[in-house]
């Protein structure tokens, strides 16, 4: 097999004496029917060392090799741009975004973005990939964004997306004193009229729920931690003003901006099941500057 590619490996158990490869990967490994459909191109299935089709039946012992889709062309512009590194391996590349910088291109941000960052980064590696990042943060939100280096790392972090086997935490800092030490924010959220950015609490919306933890109170604020059990676009903001707290500068949800130009948010903790191996990893970003600086303020 071609050392330059990635390869998945896995030995076959007991129970999987006679099952087909293809229903192996299917229904064990949650491996997607598109990528199923990709890996009968060309010889990326190996057993032993040794070329064999997904419609073969396995035996006990046995190592079975994927060959991994590695070199494709990219899907966005590189740029040479600054990019903080949290963790990366061959399957995926964490790091941690700054404010002001959007995930993806957008037509209003159609460079400097985190995507044309990463790109540029892989090409000065000398490596060729599509951009997939696993979730998006805001643009004025600092912190950790997930991305996959394959199709194969990219559908099995989907997958524990939509199950909900992805934690994610973030701290925040909110106008006023929360005197719940911690609660639960269970309220659907949909659009605001006459608006595709803005979201509002609203009884026909998505179910949206937030759980948070009182961290500290200062005089005139509190800083606290959000676990999000579901995704949706804005949602610690709009839970946040919809409980009489705005996280502090957040102007679009009623949030003070005397102290902060962007709401006090940041992606502080991923934590979730690696795609290959199954282990459980943790990636963690540091607080930015701005919001250490913010701190520094809230004391005085």
């Amino acid at each position: 097999m071609n050392s330059q590619h990635t390869k998945w490996e896995y030995r076959l158990q007991a129970e999987d004496s006679g099952q087909k490869y293809l229903t192996i990967l299917l229904h064990k490994f949650h491996f997607s029917l598109r990528l199923l459909q990709r890996l009968k191109q060309g010889e990326r299935v190996w057993v032993n060392e040794k070329f064999t089709y997904l419609t073969a039946r396995g035996k006990e012992g046995e190592m079975l090799s994927i060959q991994l889709f590695t070199d494709e062309e990219a899907n966005i512009l590189g740029e040479d741009l600054p990019l903080n590194i949290l963790y990366e391996d061959e399957y995926l590349l964490a790091v941690n975004k700054p404010v002001g910088q959007v995930v993806h291109p957008t037509h209003r941000y159609l460079t400097n973005t985190l995507g044309n960052a990463v790109i540029g980064y892989w090409e000065r590696q000398g490596e060729h990939r599509l951009y997939r990042p696993i979730h998006r943060i805001d643009r004025n939100t600092s912190g950790v964004v997930i991305i996959a280096k394959n199709q194969f790392a990219h559908q099995q972090l989907a997958w524990q997306l939509e199950r909900g086997q992805i934690h994610k935490r973030y701290f925040g800092f909110v106008e006023g004193i929360v005197s719940e030490n911690e609660g639960t924010i269970d309220d659907p959220i949909g659009f605001a009229p006459d608006s595709f950015i803005k979201r509002q609490i609203h009884p026909a919306g998505m179910p949206s729920r937030t759980l948070f933890r009182v961290l500290h109170r200062y005089p005139n604020a509190t800083f606290l931690e959000f676990i999000l059990e579901t995704g949706r676009t804005h949602q610690i903001r709009v839970h946040c003003e919809g409980i009489g707290h705005p996280l502090l500068g957040d102007d679009l949800y009623g949030g003070d901006t005397t102290l902060l130009s962007h709401q006090a948010l940041h992606s502080s903790i991923y934590a979730f099941q690696h795609p290959a191996t199954g282990l459980p990893i943790i990636i963690r970003a540091p607080f930015p500057e701005d919001l250490r600086n913010l701190v520094k303020k809230l004391k005085a």
